[in-house]
């Protein structure tokens, strides 16, 4: 591209007419929205949307993942110019993708937060569009499974996380980042035969018959093996991915709330869900990013690369049928 062109493209978040395409702007400046792409509220032709999520008011440890939204947008732009690396096609170009912004919600009513989302989440679908959420903590997947599977039916759940977040709580009211898989196995949302956590290494004997995949087996058998795995549990039923950025170990994501030593290396989780190309994704998020726990930036931008493979992942099978694959 000359340089004049380039020129012309400042605030791509802002001015880029058409929602496919790259953006040629510094990565030091500009309106940072996920991937550069266009902000707008417009969800008309709209392929994929990305919802930021800044609630973090069901922490049990440390909290700052209302801030992760923010940081992982920012990081994004150290490879809105690029294709993703290793993958045969681009969404960026071929795909419309919008970056929504963030939910609106009143933080000093929590109670009120959960139906918010989900009621948010229901009405962009409405609207055409697949979703990836950008949080927040792990609470907010909760009410955004209750959106998909009124679209969907009982999902398969796809989870990279140092914890199972389905430790037993009955009460409706509670909002709590380490219960919300269990509220949704119970209301019927999730699927647990073909449901599976990748990463787990703290203890929870009651599994719920969803799939526990530990970090040890994940560094004894190999990537490979484990996307393997996982294709073999899922098969093709309606997938939600959910990461965790605790996932990985501290040494690759120190800024999160729960961290928890002997996690996945970042090349393993890049391996993963790039040999889960082929599940039936419908939508997922990112979440638990703490951003003032890191100095360095670095959990933002691996945050950012797995939420780039999420959108990957979405759209492989569109693109492997466009193809005539």
């Amino acid at each position: 591209m000359a340089l004049e062109d380039a020129a012309r493209q400042v605030d791509t978040a802002f001015t880029r007419d058409d929602l496919r395409g790259l953006s040629y702007e510094n990565t030091f400046g500009g309106a940072t929205s996920f991937l550069r792409r266009r902000f707008t509220k417009d969800l008309a032709g709209v392929d994929l949307a990305i919802l930021g999520v800044p609630f973090d008011q069901a922490v049990t440890n440390r909290p700052g993942a209302r801030l992760g939204p923010r940081a992982i947008r920012e990081a994004s732009a150290l490879q809105a110019c690029d294709a993703p690396f290793g993958w045969p096609f681009n969404p960026l170009t071929r795909y419309a993708i919008a970056d929504t912004g963030d939910l609106a919600f009143d933080y000093a009513r929590v109670a009120e937060f959960p139906d918010t989302l989900t009621a948010h989440v229901r009405a962009m679908l409405d609207a055409g569009p697949g979703l990836i959420a950008l949080g927040g903590d792990h609470s907010i997947s909760l009410p955004i499974l209750r959106a998909q599977a009124e679209r969907h039916g009982p999902l398969a759940l796809i989870q990279f996380d140092a914890h199972s977040d389905t430790w037993a709580d009955d009460d409706p009211a509670r909002i709590d980042h380490g219960t919300m898989f269990y509220k949704a196995v119970k209301a019927g949302l999730l699927d647990p035969a073909r449901s599976v956590q990748i990463g787990i290494r703290t203890d929870n004997p009651d599994t719920l018959g969803l799939t526990t995949l530990p970090a040890r087996e994940v560094h004894e058998a190999g990537p490979a093996a484990i996307a393997a795995r996982v294709h073999e549990i899922v098969g093709q039923t309606p997938a939600y991915l959910s990461f965790d950025i605790d996932a990985l170990d501290p040494a690759f994501a120190p800024g999160t709330g729960t961290p928890v030593w002997g996690g996945l290396a970042s090349w393993q989780a890049a391996a993963i869900l790039r040999d889960l190309a082929g599940i039936n994704m419908i939508g997922g998020d990112v979440v638990e990013v703490a951003p003032p726990y890191d100095t360095t930036g670095a959990t933002a931008i691996a945050a950012a690369h797995a939420a780039t493979e999420l959108i990957c992942l979405y759209f492989w099978n569109r693109w492997q049928s466009e193809a005539g694959a």
